[in-house]
């Protein structure tokens, strides 16, 4: 029997805390994902849909963006991707009577682990300026407040229109073709969040946004390297490539300041040798790096190849490169003592690193937001793409540059033209398609787009999907600019805290899940997706809808068009409703690389987009050719008696749903409002473990900002550094602190003051 949702908030700071695990998988996450599930879907209805996740027939996962390999398993899913599955085919509603139980300012209270676990969105909520409590409310008469608002403005600018990664291709595309329709290319994305800072720095030195390699090259490698990131909890499916590498012959170097279970030892449910807890090691070099010390350790990488005798590539470099000299001079300049200090690696593992690189043919670098959300975020990533250049390492099979997404299609979201700084190529192609005028000013980003929010530049903010208030850092500040707002609309499948800060007036509009089927005029429909590494796929839901008053996301935004842009407009929004197939034609008229689209992804397994770079050893860059870059050497300094934090997720979370409160790999139960700091730092700092603490951000601004009530957790972490969970520290982290180029905000980077707790913590997960 399915259990119900959570009627309080269980308490989040005062979690048991155990040794962390050596280990990931295995039994143990068979048993959670099943519990999860059942307590969610029950028996019959869990098996009926976790048999469909990532199979060529059924759904795209609504997790992470990792590929699906050439043969499938039958239970193609991780036990995160279990439990989002789960959370959306639960059988949990929030009805309208949930509403008129719980005014807005009470659910502002609640955690937002609470908030999602109350189930599916049922009906169009609104909530009327100057009401205390969400009520429902007509499809027609939410769109007509929506319209209403936007005709009201005194310029497009002021709109803003947020996506989320979970979007479909055809849903995104139609999202930024509305948006550019009304005027404006305020596109800001979740992408401006995380890896903002990989599509700049690759950009520019390579030509192309995106990684360089699909799932054969990392099976395929010599050395595969994962810097800055978590594949046990954030991505559990890439252990099952990295263990095919390893069997292989593939060495794999981990660049962590926290140790992880999942890199330690897999043990792959999906094999008996897995379920008997006879894993596969992974980790053949862990550099435990200090937070923020990657550039330096790339970059001393860099100078060993260069003084290596045949350590370069040089017919590649002659024949691809530019910049080589310049480069080379700046990596040859490198003081080894600024290394170690901005490290904190030992000389011996810096060596053995620079071995491994130097006898590897095929070598791949995998990184996540532990190297995008710093503020020398680009260059990091310019420094890794340096490293591969000097090796003749992109265009080659098994070897490249990997950047590992998050949502499940986030890139493809970008490749669909949500983007705020757009091309010409873009704007022409989709002038020429439908015969209307392209708005060609740049528009906003999502740091931009709070700043507008909060200087009241911005008055209408629409979300397609995605929970920003939990997501954008600087609580306090995103939180008083979303209030500012005259209406704020949230297109979402269950609630979140984005529902409960909202402008003057406010929608929420529920829509379809990826489980569940999607008929329209013209019949059942499915959606593409675009997966981390440029595989574009069908994706198609089997279950009955949560609500009989749920839309597609791309119905909501073709009925919003019709009645904000009015009757006889140029672009075809009712046909595009009535058949998917439909937009697919347009997206493969003005979208490169989509050609022949409905004809290709209804191919088993999809169609692979274009990467120039890998496919032809072509660099669209400005010079015509891959770019060495030579940024001065930077790393985060620390004051005497202060630590650097890192925001991270738990094991029972993705992005910022929180499935559970627990996360098993690091040891932790039952809480949140945690912060894992080293015994030696903790030590000096006269905090015991199962202290309490107040963590206060220090800036450069002079502004400091405090989390209240955290339980100290010794834990082995890189000294100097510590580490706490998202959303909970987003309030730590300025509005105006981020990468430079890309935007982002500089969550991994935090320099921290540590004191004895003051009092209570406020309530968890806001």
């Amino acid at each position: 029997m399915r259990r119900r949702p959570p009627a309080t908030d269980p308490v989040q700071d005062a979690p048991r805390v155990g040794a962390p695990r050596r280990r990931a998988a295995g039994l143990p996450a068979v048993a959670r994902s099943l519990r999860m599930a059942g307590e969610q879907m029950g028996v019959r209805r869990t098996a009926l849909t976790l048999l469909r996740v990532n199979q060529e027939d059924g759904f795209d996962c609504p997790g992470c963006a990792w590929p699906e390999p050439e043969r499938r398993h039958t239970a193609e899913f991780c036990e995160n991707g279990a439990k989002a599955v789960a959370e959306e085919a639960t059988l949990r509603r929030v009805t309208p009577a949930f509403f008129a139980e719980h005014p807005v300012a009470g659910l502002a209270g609640r955690s937002g682990h609470w908030l999602g676990q109350q189930g599916r969105l049922t009906h169009p909520m609104y909530l009327a300026e100057g009401s205390d409590r969400y009520e429902p409310i007509g499809w027609d008469e939410a769109f007509e407040i929506v319209a209403g608002e936007l005709r009201a403005l005194d310029s497009p600018g002021e709109a803003v229109f947020y996506t989320s990664g979970r979007t479909g291709n055809e849903a995104a595309f139609l999202y930024q073709l509305l948006a550019r329709c009304l005027g404006t290319n305020n596109l800001p994305d979740c992408s401006n969040l995380c890896h903002e800072s990989s599509g700049a720095a690759l950009t520019e030195t390579l030509g192309v946004g995106k990684g360089s390699v699909l799932l054969e090259d990392i099976h395929r490698a010599d050395l595969v390297i994962v810097a800055g990131q978590n594949p046990g909890t954030n991505h559990p499916r890439m252990l099952s490539a990295l263990e095919k590498a390893k069997r292989g012959g593939a060495r794999i170097i981990t660049v962590n300041p926290l140790p992880e279970a999942g890199l330690e030892r897999f043990d792959n449910p999906q094999t008996l040798r897995g379920l008997a807890g006879s894993g596969t090691p992974l980790t053949d070099l862990f550099l435990q790096i200090r937070i923020g010390g990657d550039q330096a350790l790339f970059r001393e990488l860099c100078r060993r190849v260069l003084e290596a005798g045949g350590g370069v590539d040089e017919a590649f470099v002659r024949e691809h490169t530019h910049g080589y000299e310049e480069f080379a001079a700046a990596a040859r300049a490198t003081d080894p003592a600024d290394v170690l200090r901005a490290t904190g690696l030992a000389p011996a593992d810096i060596d053995r690193a620079a071995e491994l690189v130097l006898a590897s043919e095929r070598t791949v670098v995998c990184w996540a937001m532990g190297l995008t959300q710093h503020r020398h975020a680009v260059p990091t990533i310019r420094e890794i793409v340096n490293l591969l250049l000097l090796r003749g390492a992109v265009g080659r099979p098994g070897a490249g540059v990997c950047p590992v997404r998050g949502h499940s299609n986030v890139q493809g979201d970008r490749t669909m033209g949500i983007v705020e700084k757009p091309s010409d190529a873009l704007l022409d192609a989709l002038e020429a398609e439908f015969g209307v005028p392209m708005p060609r000013e740049h528009g906003l980003d999502v740091v931009n787009a709070i700043r507008a929010l909060r200087d009241g530049r911005a008055k209408v903010f629409f979300a397609l999907g995605g929970n920003f208030v939990a997501a954008s850092p600087d609580t306090e500040v995103t939180e008083a600019a979303m209030r500012r707002a005259r209406l704020t609309v949230h297109v979402s499948t269950k609630l979140n805290r984005s529902h409960c800060v909202t402008g003057a007036r406010a929608l929420i509009l529920p829509v379809l899940g990826r489980t569940e089927r999607d008929v329209q005029a013209s019949g059942e429909q499915f959606v593409t997706v675009e997966d981390s590494m440029g595989v574009v796929h069908a994706s198609r839901g089997r279950l009955a809808p949560a609500s009989e008053h749920l839309l597609s996301e791309p119905a909501v935004v073709c009925r919003l068009a019709r009645r904000a842009l009015g009757p006889g407009h140029p672009v075809p929004w009712e046909e595009f409703e009535a058949d998917y197939a439909a937009i697919r034609d347009r997206i493969a008229r003005t979208i490169p690389g989509f050609a022949g689209f409905n004809t290709r992804v209804a191919r088993p397994g999809g169609f692979t987009l274009p990467h120039a770079p890998r496919d032809e050893r072509r660099f669209p860059t400005a010079t015509g050719k891959a770019n060495f870059t030579a940024a001065p050497l930077t790393w985060p300094r620390l004051p005497p008696g202060r630590l650097l934090l890192q925001t991270l997720r738990s094991h029972d979370q993705y992005n910022t749903t929180v499935y559970g409160l627990d996360d098993r790999y690091r040891g932790i139960r039952g809480g949140r409002r945690v912060v894992l700091v080293h015994p030696g730092d903790a030590a000096a700092l006269g905090l015991p473990d199962g202290s309490y603490a107040d963590l206060t951000g220090e800036w450069d601004d002079g502004r400091e900002r405090t989390a209240p009530g955290f339980r100290v957790v010794h834990y082995p972490t890189a000294r100097g550094c510590a580490a706490a969970y998202f959303p909970e520290t987003n309030v730590l982290v300025p509005l105006d602190a981020t990468a430079e180029t890309s935007n982002t905000p500089a969550s991994k980077s935090v320099v921290i003051r540590l004191t004895p707790a003051t009092g209570p913590a406020g309530p968890s997960g806001k």
